[in-house]
């Protein structure tokens, strides 16, 4: 360290600058007394500096070696950082490819859908596989105009394409609809208790099949028996006058009308079908628009569409009972009003108003009060209405009253009000096509004369069902009461069977059917879903008629018909329940699959909600099975304190895994694939030939 004195004496580390020092003060004699203090304290500070200067740098270096070793570990981690975002990166695009490939299978599935849609099946008639084009986009929830949704089917053939048809022709030829699907299917294969006892029982046409007997005997009685020139040639297109008398005395008598009924207000075609077909065609130009409640008779969507392009608008009902209403599928005037309003801003030119009473499918009795106010309200729009009354007669509860429009002293607005009755139904006469209309609009049967040559009824069959209508002794003696008597008992054993089998269903008093509820066998909520139960039902040999076919605006509503013989109603029955013991057995195996699926940490979670789901459904079937103990219609869905089963009130929405499940559990159930090779569409679109050939390398795993 630096000495006291004032020579500023120091150790050997200082002793350059003692010199300096020494040299400066030479040099400059005349201040060394004055810097003699300011040379000490330099000497101080330098001694101080040189001895701190190492320590400083040792840990310096040390702080940049801390520095440099945090770095490489920052760095390190880093780079696992990225590493890992890329293993993520990977993994989400591998997710991205498999859901763009379920997306894609699914919108295969939705364009052989619209394939099937429009495709004419021809039983056993052997056709090549042709090439589907990509179709519009639209809308697979059942939108107000039918001919916008398309019906997956049951073995439909592909779509054809003829060049010897024009468009019209083979959008005609490429149509199909379920009813005709089902029917087709069973006309395949009918059951017969000697030569087929293996074929499909029909419960899902509604044809009356309890009084074969009856009629057989009264057809083949020796006044039916009668031939004349004028049977032979060319009739009255509107119908020979003898039988639109004898059909204007039939209706004044069953319907009960004020005062009797005109003959030249009756047109006879064959069949209600053709006189849907011919007013809609008188009634509305191509793309007019009909208002029509739904659920309906699906059939009505041909007999409009196909010849006169006249659309259909419906008006939903609600399964559920809602606001006002005191029955499920309750038809009101603020819903018209409300389909109509929508219509009309949709620029859809809506012409007439159909009503049918009793109803089909759901067998509503509609009330005097009711019929009026939806007259009054077509009057107010300007719309005809079409009253298809073709189960007048079919009223099996004598404590139900149906009342005919034909019945009112006055109607809203005669000239716009169209009644159509046929012998199908009330006279279990479907093979004799013979419908008719009564209707006080001079120009609309004068029109109608116009198309009557293309509709005719055969004149021996005319002059048949006119002795039939006037043989007033059997008709009340013995065919109505006989023939109510027997629907009674089949409706009874039918809805013991569904009350047994826990099935709800709506409790009517006319027609030959029951609009029964089968959504708790929907493994989802879709009419996707409704489908493949309706082909499980066809599998097991037993047709019913899917809430689709009338275009039901909530999936699992099924149309069954009780009126055949005993023997067929309970094989029916027993393969019913048998259809549904498989959807069960295989909703078991499904849940079973999802919960071996679920990790460890999810699973006693996922098991104790499905069991509270589970009991939570079976406690409500059996709270309505033991509410059947003690009412007799306890489980149908007629009554005001009966709360209907809503099978999807507590359904979590549906997740892509169970909706490709779905899809490809139908894959694999239609040949479809099959026969539309992938290499018909690489021309036209390349791009399907990939889609097409991964869907059948699945299809066929």
């Amino acid at each position: 360290m630096a000495g006291s004195s004032g020579t500023g004496v120091s150790i050997t580390p200082g002793q350059s600058t003692v010199v300096r020092d020494r040299t400066i003060h030479a040099n400059h004699g005349e201040d060394s007394g004055r810097s003699a203090p300011l040379r000490q304290r330099k000497r101080r500070r330098a001694g101080r500096g040189v001895c701190g200067r190492g320590l400083l740098d040792e840990a310096l270096v040390s702080f940049l070696n801390w520095q440099r070793s945090a770095e490489e570990r920052l760095l390190a981690l880093e780079e696992v950082r990225l590493e890992k975002e890329a293993q993520a990166e990977e993994r989400r695009e591998r997710q991205e490819e498999r859901r763009a490939a379920q997306e894609r299978e699914h919108e295969l599935r939705l364009l052989s859908i619209f394939a099937n849609a429009l495709t004419s099946a021809r039983s056993g008639e052997a056709q090549g596989p042709q090439v589907v084009p990509v179709p519009l986009a639209k809308e697979p929830i059942s939108p107000p105009r039918i001919p916008a949704v398309p019906h997956p089917l049951n073995n439909t053939s592909p779509i054809q394409h003829s060049k010897y048809l024009s468009r019209r022709g083979n959008s005609i030829h490429q149509h199909v609809g379920i009813l005709q699907d089902g029917y087709s299917s069973y006309h395949t294969d009918k059951y017969d208790e000697n030569s087929n006892p293996n074929g499909i029982i029909n419960l899902g046409t509604s044809e009356n099949k309890l009084c074969t007997d009856l009629l057989q005997k009264r057809l083949t009685q020796p006044d039916m028996l009668h031939i004349e020139s004028s049977l032979l040639q060319y009739p009255d297109w509107k119908g020979h006058g003898f039988f639109r008398e004898e059909v204007a005395k039939f209706l004044s008598h069953y319907c009960r009308s004020s005062s009797p009924l005109k003959t030249e207000n009756v047109v006879v075609m064959n069949g209600c079908g053709s006189l849907f077909s011919a007013m809609a065609a008188v009634l509305c130009d191509p793309e007019d628009a009909i208002l029509i409640p739904t659920p309906f008779y699906g059939a009505i969507m041909e007999d409009v569409n196909l010849y006169s392009s006249v659309q259909l608008y419906h008006v939903h009902l609600d399964s559920q009972p809602c606001n006002s209403d005191d029955r499920p599928f309750k038809l009101t005037v603020e819903k018209l009003e409300t389909a109509l309003m929508k219509a009309r801003k949709e620029g859809v030119n809506v012409r007439a108003l159909i009503l049918i009473n009793p109803h089909n499918p759901l067998g509503e009795i509609y009330t005097p009060q009711e019929m009026t106010s939806f007259l009054e309200f077509a009057k107010k729009n300007d719309l005809h209405v079409i009253v298809d009354e073709l189960y007048m007669l079919s009223v099996f509860e004598e404590s139900a009253v149906f009342h005919s429009i034909l019945s009112f002293d006055r109607l809203p607005d005669a000239q716009r009000t169209h009644v159509l009755w046929g012998l199908s139904k009330d006279f279990a006469l479907a093979g004799v096509r013979a419908g008719f209309v009564y209707s006080e609009n001079r120009e609309l049967v004068e029109a109608l004369d116009q198309l009557g040559c293309f509709h005719g009824v055969p004149g021996p069959t005319q002059y048949q069902m006119a002795q039939l209508l006037q043989d007033r002794d059997w008709i009340d003696g013995e065919f109505l009461p006989e023939n109510r008597l027997r629907m009674q008992t089949a409706h009874r054993y039918l809805t013991g069977e569904l009350k047994r089998m826990g099935i709800p269903y709506l409790h009517r008093d006319a027609g030959f059917f029951i609009w029964a509820d089968f959504r708790n066998y929907l493994r989802h909520p879709s009419f996707s879903e409704e489908l493949c139960v309706w082909r499980c039902f066809l599998k097991h040999k037993v047709l019913l008629s899917c809430g689709q076919a009338f275009s039901c605006s909530t999936p699992g509503w099924f149309r069954i018909i009780f009126t055949d013989q005993q023997q067929r109603l309970q094989l029916g029955m027993q393969r019913v329940r048998k259809a549904l013991e498989e959807l069960k057995a295989k909703a078991l195996e499904s849940d079973t699959e999802r919960d071996t699926k679920t990790p460890k940490h999810n699973a006693k979670e996922t098991t104790t909600n499905s069991a509270i789901e589970t009991a939570s459904k079976t406690s409500t079937i059996k709270e309505s099975e033991e509410r059947n103990t003690t009412e007799a219609d306890a489980i149908s869905l007629a009554g005001e304190e009966f709360e209907v089963l809503d099978c999807q009130a507590n359904q979590t929405p549906e997740k892509l895994d169970d909706l490709i499940g779905a899809l490809r559990e139908q894959i694999r159930s239609s040949d479809w694939l099959e026969k539309n090779r992938p290499e018909l569409s690489a021309d036209e679109d390349p791009s399907q030939l990939d889609v097409f050939t991964d869907l059948l390398h699945r299809a066929r795993m």
